[in-house]
């Protein structure tokens, strides 16, 4: 099979999409201009003041019926996640329906933005004096979200903003635009009021433009490059920032081996390796590193690669052929540096080969930095405290898997390890809708999930009486 370079390309004021598998176009939208952007934001603005005052029960009702509308139209959004980012139509099946769960969860979330009542009588002259603390909408919210979960990931912005008030103009990925487009249109059918969402489009410009512009917060979900430079350039306006991980899982001397295989497969070669909070680093303690790694070549072995909308394909490709290329560059010079190579490496435009690489040095390409790519980098240890301290030593801190029984070896992980969210007897890429996600250092500021993003895009308000 021949593919085709296959990134988003860029042509006069449209943006072609095209299928990362087989180079077919799979759609395309109008490149936004910087004035569009801002007419949106201007528009934005307006709906949301007369928002603001909405009820949540009407706030709740709206994110239901968008949600309906999501599982009327399931099965084609889930076919076009599949023409433009790659990912199995099985997976893009299960975005589909954690998107309307999102959708849902934040209606239930409007119900519950509770305020509190608190006595002044700590102070001089407070006696006779009650402030009331509740949570009023920012206002005009810009969501820039990245390509490997077009819809679930901007209805995780989304969803609570529509739950606190706020409007949102969204920018999605020129790689993967089509069904940020497609949600809004069904937000229309829905009966959202108008201009309360819209969605924009561009590459970098446009970004930048969207954070330089009169919102109110910013939320991405992306790079730690271009979050640095979408955060200087939006000022003094709050963000909250997604920007990837470099995440370990450890699997202890205890662990159930065959879990902690399947967990290991399953959170690297989901949509070929391109999530933020994926096994990045597999640490294995050296009493059951060579029984794990043996079981683990047999279920690798078992992964089939191919056509994405092929039912009995279990892995698709990267997003586009120079990410691919870098994947594959980055295992042939961890292979140079030493490491062993026990499967994969190799890669057909952007079909990279499920890889399992071992010896691999603390400090090798693979795991210097986010690798966005079916790759397995295996290092083994006998001292958890040193393998904490090596992880903890990186730049990213966004989750961490643990597999182990051992209760006392859960609190020494729990406690020592410097991330956002430590999962036990699960691996780190392992989420709940309306469970805090996030990370510390270069991993993001803030966090996402509907319960707290709820306040994160809230303001509260006293007033003492």
């Amino acid at each position: 099979m021949t593919q085709l370079s296959t990134a988003a390309v860029l042509r006069h004021d449209e943006i072609v999409v095209r299928n990362p598998f087989d180079g077919v176009e799979a759609g395309r939208v109008a490149e936004s201009t910087s004035s569009e952007i801002v007419a949106a934001l201007t528009r934005a603005r307006k709906a949301q003041a007369e928002f603001r005052h909405s009820t949540p029960a009407r706030r709740r009702a709206l994110l239901n019926a968008l949600a309906a509308e999501i599982a009327t139209d399931a099965d084609a959004l889930a076919t076009l996640i599949c023409a433009e980012m790659g990912k199995t139509i099985c997976e893009a099946r299960n975005e589909v329906r954690r998107a309307e769960n999102t959708l849902k969860l934040s209606g239930d979330a409007a119900t519950f933005l509770d305020g509190e009542a608190l006595h002044c009588a700590i102070v001089e002259g407070g006696v006779d004096r009650l402030a009331t603390v509740t949570y009023q909408p920012v206002g005009v919210i810009g969501a820039i979200t990245p390509f490997n979960y077009p819809l679930n990931l901007l209805c995780h912005k989304l969803g609570p903003a529509i739950a606190a008030g706020n409007a949102v103009v969204a920018k999605p990925s020129p790689k993967a635009p089509l069904a940020a487009a497609r949600l809004c249109e069904l937000a229309v059918r829905a009966g959202w009021p108008r201009d309360l969402f819209q969605v924009v489009h561009g590459g970098a410009d446009a970004a930048l433009t969207l954070a330089r512009a009169p919102i109110d917060l910013l939320s991405f979900t992306g790079g730690p490059a271009a979050g640095l430079a979408l955060k200087n350039a939006s000022g003094l306006v709050r963000c909250l920032m997604e920007l990837g991980g470099n995440d370990p899982l450890f699997v202890l001397a205890d662990a159930d081996l065959e879990r902690a295989v399947a967990t290991a497969i399953g959170h690297r070669f989901e949509i070929a390796g391109q999530s933020c909070a994926a096994v990045k680093k597999l640490y294995l303690h050296h009493s059951i590193a060579a029984e794990f790694t043996e079981r683990l070549l047999a279920a690798v072995a078992a992964v089939t690669t191919g056509d994405p909308r092929d039912l009995a394909t279990d892995m698709g490709p990267v997003i586009d052929e120079p990410g691919a290329r870098l994947v594959q560059d980055r295992i042939l010079a961890t292979i140079a540096g030493g490491a062993s190579l026990l499967a994969g490496g190799t890669r057909e435009g952007t079909l990279v080969a499920p890889t399992v690489l071992a010896n691999v040095a603390a400090d090798a390409p693979v795991i210097a930095d986010e690798t966005f790519g079916p790759v397995i980098a295996i290092r083994t240890f006998t001292d958890a405290q040193a393998a904490i301290a090596e992880v903890n030593a990186g730049a990213y801190g966004l989750q961490a898997g643990v597999f182990t029984n051992d209760h006392a070896m859960v609190k020494l992980f729990s406690r020592e390890l410097i991330v956002g969210g430590v999962m036990i007897n699960e691996g780190p890429d392992f989420r709940a809708e309306h469970v805090p996600f996030g990370g510390v250092k270069r991993s993001g500021l803030g966090r996402e999930g509907v319960r707290i993003t709820l306040r994160e895009m809230s303001e509260p308000k006293v007033v003492i009486d």
